[in-house]
């Protein structure tokens, strides 16, 4: 099986050695996107609401530089530095997703890269 890597400049570029996302087979996995705006390569500034928009922009947009979409994602893994902000991360989250149902998991971490307080990573099955 190959592997290829996908990047897109509409989401924040790797600030390690990683990337965006990886094609494996007919599989993308991507990395885990935080608040960080692509075009400035900050942190978006504000609450929960703020930071989970941009998670799941800078998400989407990985997906979308794979060939998928919201409907391709089979798992996501939420990482919340509070899990008393779910209930309005799980809002925006659903909001993103539309009709898209994916297996989900969700932890509390003590602490995640720049002090985001939220972190998304998924897996999709490419479209054929």
């Amino acid at each position: 099986m190959s592997l290829s890597s996908v990047a897109t400049t509409s989401a924040p570029a790797a600030i390690g050695p990683y990337s965006q996302g990886i094609r494996a087979g007919g599989w993308l996995f991507t990395a885990g996107q935080i608040a960080l705006d692509p075009a400035t390569g900050r942190m978006v500034d504000g609450s929960i609401v703020e930071q989970t928009e941009r998670v799941m922009t800078n998400l989407a947009a990985v997906l979308a530089a794979a060939g998928a979409s919201w409907g391709d994602v089979v798992k996501t893994t939420v990482f919340l530095t509070d899990l008393a902000d779910f209930p309005t991360f799980n809002e925006v989250y659903g909001r993103h997703l539309g009709a898209a149902r994916p297996a989900r998991s969700t932890v509390q971490v003590a602490s995640l890269p720049r002090n985001a307080r939220v972190e998304v990573e998924a897996v999709a099955r490419l479209p054929e």
